[in-house]
């Protein structure tokens, strides 16, 4: 299948992906991971819930953990650019026949809910609560020292057809996998902030989160974290990496939090603001399209997800299975 043409007039403005929200069974676990081992910032906590902000954002969180019976993701948030927009997707996804509603958020202005084509479900926002920067606080950095919130990677089980959908929104892709026997896509990467992406595919069953990501300040970084894991009791929390991509050449590490969401930390992507940026496209075969240096990934990384919630999941449409671990 070939790539949509680009939609430079999109129905409303997105700006960026902005938050993701998981559903955590302890508390006091989750604190310890992300703040005192990967080092995110508490913004607010209460008995309910944790939020949190990485080093360079501004606003009130990145991260919200809310307590809860079983692990799960409550949702993707993103940033719009005018409060006006925030009418304008609720239109858009009226005219589609998707479900729509106002919600009260802590910390968010007016916030529109509704889901993708898949069933994701999404949240619009224009104003977060605006916090003092902190990026220059260097006595606050520990851990990786993650400074902000970067994509998000979904199973689903039509990668073409989440890509119909999210360009038509004026999401562009940047790079893509493709199953030359059917011709199908079997990934996608596209953005909207100019960068590799703000939003993933990758085929499978679905829909389900794969992962969040986070962009942390160079590979050192990364290599810091896997020795402080390795040393806190973490060990068999590393997943996979540290690598470089071959997509994206983002240096990554991804680890699994305690209750199973995985999280990759990821740096050293490249610039797509240019209009005539051309797609990259790789083949679902090339060993290098994992990891540069040729080494493929784990068996879990391509069936593990969190599931959304209330949220059914389908086997996907394609069968083709990329190179995998031993």
């Amino acid at each position: 299948m070939s790539l949509p043409t680009p939609n430079f007039n999109p129905p409303f403005n997105i700006i960026r992906l902005s938050h993701v929200e998981y559903v955590v069974k302890d508390l006091s676990a989750s604190r310890h991971f992300y703040v005192d081992t990967l080092g995110f910032q508490v913004t607010y906590e209460d008995t309910s819930a944790l939020y949190l902000r990485a080093m360079e954002e501004r606003g009130h969180h990145c991260i919200a953990l809310r307590k809860g019976d079983s692990p799960a993701a409550n949702v993707l948030g993103f940033k719009v650019f005018s409060d006006s927009d925030i009418d304008k997707a609720q239109a858009y996804f009226e005219r589609l026949g998707l479900p729509t509603g106002f919600v009260e958020r802590p910390h968010q202005g007016r916030t529109l809910r509704t889901t993708d084509g898949q069933g994701i479900p999404l949240e619009f926002y224009h104003e977060m609560e605006r916090l003092p920067s902190i990026h220059q606080k260097y006595a606050l950095y520990r851990g990786v020292r993650p400074l902000r919130i970067d994509h998000a990677n979904v199973f689903s089980t039509d990668v073409d057809e989440a890509v119909a959908f999210y360009n038509d929104l004026g999401f562009r892709v940047t790079e893509y996998t493709t199953d030359e026997e059917s011709g199908r896509s079997w990934a996608s990467w596209m953005h909207r902030k100019g960068s590799v992406h703000d939003i993933a595919f990758t085929n499978g069953r679905g829909p389900r989160l794969h992962h969040s990501a986070f962009w942390v300040p160079n590979p050192m970084a990364i290599i810091d974290l896997c020795d402080i894991m390795a040393t806190t009791g973490y060990v068999d929390h590393i997943e996979r990496g540290p690598g470089r991509h071959g997509i994206a050449n983002a240096f990554f590490l991804y680890v699994l939090d305690p209750d199973g969401h995985r999280i990759e930390i990821y740096c050293s992507d490249y610039q797509t603001i240019d209009p005539d940026h051309e797609p990259i496209k790789w083949d679902l075969k090339d060993p290098q399209r994992q990891t540069l240096w040729g080494a493929p990934a784990p068996r879990s990384w391509f069936e593990h997800g969190t599931l959304f919630n209330g949220v059914n999941v389908k086997e996907p449409v394609l069968k083709a299975q990329p190179i995998v671990a031993p």
